[in-house]
C-alpha cells in the first residue's frame, strides 16, 4: 500500500489531472475533499453552531447563523487582544469585484472597527489571533474566496505597526 501511495503521489506530481486516480483506491470517499474542512476553523465554527454549510451549484459555502450573526458583532465590538504579542503578524487582503464596492466598503469599516491597522487599500494588519473572526466576516459578507488569512511571522519595516498596537520593539 505504501508503494501504491508512493506511486500515486509521483505520478500526480508528474501527470495533469492524476489527482482522479485517488477515486479507484480503497478507502477514498467522494466526500475526503471536506474531511479537513471538519479540522479547520470554518468545522470548528460549525461545529459551534456559528456557520452552516450550503450548497448551490455544486460549491459548498459557509453562511452565518443567526448565534454567528450575534457573534462577530460581539467580537466586533470586544476584540480579543492577548496580553502578549507572538510575534506573529496576522493579515487580511482581499479583492473584491467593482460591482460588490459596497460589501468592500463594509468590510474595510468591519476591519476598521475590530481594529485592524490598515497596510494598503485591501491589505490589513492585526497583531493577535483572530482567524476566528475573520471565518465569520468572510461568511457574513460571502467573499470566502476573495480574501486571505495569512500569519507572518515578519513584516519588514513594521516599526510603525508596533508602534501603533504598543508593542515592544526588540
Amino acid at each position: 500500500m505504501a508503494v501504491a501511495a508512493g506511486v500515486v503521489v509521483f505520478i500526480a506530481a508528474t501527470a495533469p489531472n492524476a489527482a482522479q486516480l485517488l477515486k479507484y483506491f480503497p478507502g477514498y470517499k467522494k466526500g475526503a475533499k471536506f474531511k479537513y474542512q471538519a479540522q479547520s476553523t470554518l468545522g470548528r465554527l460549525a461545529d459551534a453552531g456559528l456557520i452552516i454549510f450550503v450548497e448551490k451549484r455544486g460549491k459548498r459555502y459557509a453562511r452565518l447563523t443567526e448565534e454567528g450573526q450575534r457573534m462577530l458583532i460581539l467580537k466586533a465590538r470586544h476584540p480579543n487582544k492577548r496580553k502578549r504579542w507572538d510575534r506573529r503578524w496576522r493579515i487580511v487582503m482581499f479583492d473584491i469585484a467593482e460591482r460588490r464596492k459596497s460589501t468592500r466598503e463594509l468590510l474595510r469599516r468591519f476591519m476598521e472597527s475590530y481594529g485592524f491597522f490598515r497596510l494598503q487599500d485591501s491589505v490589513w494588519v492585526y497583531p493577535y489571533d483572530c482567524e476566528d473572526v475573520i471565518a465569520l466576516a468572510k461568511a457574513h459578507f460571502r467573499i470566502g474566496a476573495d480574501a486571505l488569512y495569512i500569519i507572518a511571522e515578519y513584516i519588514e519595516r513594521d516599526r510603525h505597526l508596533r508602534e501603533h498596537f504598543g508593542l515592544s520593539q526588540d
